[in-house]
């Protein structure tokens, strides 16, 4: 991103967090060139500096290893690793290969080694860094002091002073995004750099520079107004204080998908993360400056993003508003597949309704998406068709991220047959074999029965050529009258552009890839394996044991992983009180392994068991 234009980053939400000062990265570039001449002491000490860690066991990325006149490189962000060949202190040859086999991949003539962290800053720098986070330590340790709270001074200064030991030896420690006011040199409260801030750092359009656009650019006044559109940074500041140019501010282009949601989620993603550091900051495991390790306020971040565009099938009323009526809606699907038809039924008897309708799809093949409202109904009405005998499963927010893509796989591939959700069941879900979806309490009305998520879920059929939508409702909702409305809008625009073109629907044929939930599997029989083969030992010396765990975990600061054992003492205390209410004679047998795997999916799916 900092070396060519032609780049395409994918991100996540988190691209408004906080990132390290883009000039202090790209000024760690190690480039390596083939002929040049390198002094190998230098090299590593580069190497070091930019946070590659020396190895010749263990071999990940963000290493590097040294064998003979051949130096391996694996950088912290490519799945290839570098090979580079000296012939005394010469470079002979670079060559990109496969860091499993060694398989020869690629020969380059030069490779830009970027830093393997994005918190790097030069030498000269770092003491006035450790400077000012000393200066703020003993400010805040005299105020808990003063408040009373010993022992979050305490703990404040047993973490910090360690931080700074790290820092100053090897210019790292873990959690040293927490400092980057210090390390970028930010004032209280000024925003982080973040992914966003690295386009404007951009190489500028090469075409324009060289036609003298940059001046006629500047003539018409387009930098002085792209200043006051990307935030309120003093910029000729932050050339003052950083030493770069945004040389390709605002010259980018920023494209939201899913904007409905992803809109709402930026606006949210500041004040949680202030409320979660605020107590971190209050009981003492962070400093106040940790508050300014932030993503961005959402006026920041509006005032940040170029030229905008929104991907929604349901853009919500800031995307319509901001857009001013510059909409380009995509209707007409190639396939000829159109909007699926839809049917309101009375909630009286949804159940026996949905269960004859599932029977009838399962017949045929198809598959079957059923939406309820809460967990607990979802959980119910999958036990329910199940001792109808059909093939069903449930999916919610309390199953892991890895076993939801496991059963989204397994509903293609025929495993069974029907799959019931609550809020999963929407954005995101390409399934051409599914060709019903019900939706139970339809007129139910709020944010699971708005239009959008009403639109959304029927959208979930619309890969299959025999699409059907049933709303279970004793009312018609506004909602569901928006919804209905705006689908058949869609759907005539389709059959008129069938009829006109002489296109017959065909549902959409797609593979079914195997990726991750393969690995997840081979994970699980490993740890079956694991716990069979563990004994079982009396469970209140397993409460000693893990006790001893929690106290060896909180001296060594490691505190989250304290309160994971805390939670795994009081499950097995559970099981005790549980076990002593029972009529069975003897102590409570329990696996560590078990209890840890207990502990690690609360709350996520209980199988069902035929």
């Amino acid at each position: 991103l900092l070396t060519r234009r032609d780049t395409i980053v994918v991100a996540s939400v988190s691209c408004i967090f906080g990132l390290g000062s883009p000039s202090a990265y790209s000024q760690k570039v190690l480039t390596i060139t083939r002929g040049s001449e390198i002094q190998r002491r230098d090299f590593f000490l580069s190497l070091n500096s930019m946070q590659y860690q020396r190895s010749e066991i263990e071999w990940k990325r963000g290493v590097y290893r040294a064998r003979g006149d051949t130096i391996d490189i694996w950088p912290a962000y490519e799945r290839f690793a570098v090979r580079v060949e000296l012939f005394g202190d010469e470079i002979d040859r670079i060559e990109l290969i496969n860091p499993t086999s060694g398989e020869l991949l690629a020969e380059e003539h030069q490779f830009f080694l970027f830093p393997a962290v994005h918190y790097v800053m030069p030498e000269d720098q770092l003491e006035a860094a450790l400077t000012g986070i000393r200066e703020e330590l003993d400010a805040r340790v005299l105020e808990l002091r003063s408040q009373g709270k010993l022992l979050e001074a305490q703990r404040l200064l047993a973490r910090t002073k360690y931080d700074l030991e790290m820092i100053a030896e090897v210019g790292f420690c873990s959690g040293i995004e927490n400092y980057s006011r210090f390390m970028d040199g930010r004032q209280p409260g000024e925003r982080p750099f973040t992914l966003l801030d690295y386009f404007d750092y951009a190489p500028p359009d090469p075409s324009r520079v060289a036609q003298g656009g940059e001046s006629d650019r500047k003539a018409h006044g387009h930098d002085a107004a792209m200043r006051s559109r990307c935030d309120d940074r003093d910029h000729e500041e932050d050339h003052r204080r950083y030493g770069i140019e945004r040389a390709n501010l605002g010259d980018w282009l920023m494209i939201i998908d899913e904007s409905h949601v992803t809109i709402p989620q930026i606006r949210a993603m500041y004040n949680g993360d202030r409320a979660r550091k605020t107590v971190l900051v209050e009981h003492g495991f962070r400093l106040p400056s940790a508050l300014d390790n932030r993503p961005l306020r959402f006026e920041e971040f509006e005032s940040m993003a170029p030229l905008t565009l929104f991907l929604s099938a349901t853009p919500g009323p800031y995307e319509l508003e901001l857009c001013g009526g510059e909409v380009v809606e995509q209707i007409i699907r190639p396939t000829g597949l159109v909007d699926p038809t839809i049917e309101v039924k009375p909630a009286r008897g949804q159940v026996a309704d949905l269960v004859e309708r599932c029977r009838e799809r399962a017949a045929r093949g198809e598959r079957v998406l059923v939406t309820a409202l809460t967990k607990r109904l979802c959980e119910d009405l999958t036990n329910y068709l199940d001792r109808q005998g059909l093939r069903v499963r449930y999916l919610h927010s309390e199953i892991d991220t890895l076993e939801r893509v496991e059963i989204l796989t397994e509903l293609r591939e025929g495993a069974f047959d029907i799959l019931v959700g609550v809020n999963l069941l929407r954005e995101g879900l390409d399934l051409p074999e599914v060709s019903l979806v019900c939706i139970l309490d339809a007129d139910k009305e709020g944010y699971l029965r708005s239009a959008t998520s009403l639109i959304q879920q029927m959208g979930r059929a619309a890969r299959n050529a025999n699409a059907h939508v049933v709303m279970y409702a004793d009312e018609m909702t506004p909602s569901m009258q928006v919804a209905i409305e705006e689908t058949e809008r869609r759907r005539a625009k389709q059959l008129a552009y069938n009829a006109e073109h002489g296109i017959t629907p065909t549902t959409v044929q797609k593979s079914i890839r195997r990726g991750i939930e393969s690995e997840l599997k081979a994970r699980k029989k490993a740890r079956a394996a694991v716990e069979s083969s563990e004994p079982a030992i009396d469970a209140e010396l397993l409460i000693a044991e893990l006790e001893a765990d929690m106290r060896e975990a909180a001296e060594a600061l490691e505190f989250e992983k304290a309160a994971r054992v805390r939670d795994q003492i009081t499950r097995v205390r559970e099981l005790i009180a549980q076990h002593a209410q029972t009529d069975q004679s003897g102590p409570l047998m329990l696996r560590k392994s078990e209890i840890e795997g207990k502990t690690r999916r609360t709350g996520q799916k209980r199988r069902l068991r035929r």
